[in-house]
């Protein structure tokens, strides 16, 4: 290393740029398992409708079933967009080139569906629903059932996520020798 120079300490550099650098590959990661258990709630619940034959008031998924109140609480789900929203914000600065265009594809998604998910919620916390509805509806959901809508809406941000993350793990694409992190697969 030339005189004068030397690699930033942990210290030096903030908290983003160690997130997308050192603990990039960890973190999105972690992200990743938070959506497929989110998946995996959303999948539990089609099954229970549609393979199960059971009404939708009782398809609440697995966690649910024995915490009924979770699948009621809009604070919960909008608390679930939010921390989607943010996960994208966060690692967004580790992606490159067309990974980068896919993951801003998803965060763009995701923002309309997290003010979906606010929509909600405001309607819930003020007791006034739109369109005269019994219950709180956003905007989409005046057109398409709510349990449909939400599996579309997590395929839709699922599904450019996981091109991103695919394409940022190939260690053969020129776009990647420009990431800060470990995320490329080594031969």
């Amino acid at each position: 290393m030339a005189t004068g120079t030397h690699a930033p300490s942990a210290a030096k550099t903030g908290f983003m740029e160690t997130l997308n650098s050192r603990f990039h590959k960890v973190g999105l990661r972690i992200f990743l398992v938070i959506v497929l258990a989110h998946w995996a709630e959303h999948l539990a619940q089609a099954i229970q409708i549609y393979m199960l034959g059971w009404k939708v008031p009782e398809a609440r998924g697995v966690l649910g079933v024995p915490f009924p109140w979770l699948v009621k609480s809009e604070w919960m789900h909008y608390g679930y967009a939010v921390v989607m929203l943010v996960g994208f914000i966060l690692f967004r600065r580790g992606f490159t080139g067309a990974s980068r265009k896919w993951w801003n594809v998803t965060l763009g998604i995701q923002v309309w569906h997290h003010f979906e998910h606010l929509l909600l919620l405001c309607q819930a916390l003020a007791g006034a629903y739109i369109a005269g509805k019994a219950v709180p509806t956003s905007i989409l959901q005046l057109a398409f059932p709510r349990v449909e809508l939400h599996l579309f809406y997590n395929a839709i941000v699922t599904l450019p996520m996981i091109v991103a993350m695919w394409l940022h793990t190939r260690r053969d694409r020129a776009d990647n020798a420009t990431a800060k992190c470990d995320c490329a697969l080594t031969a």
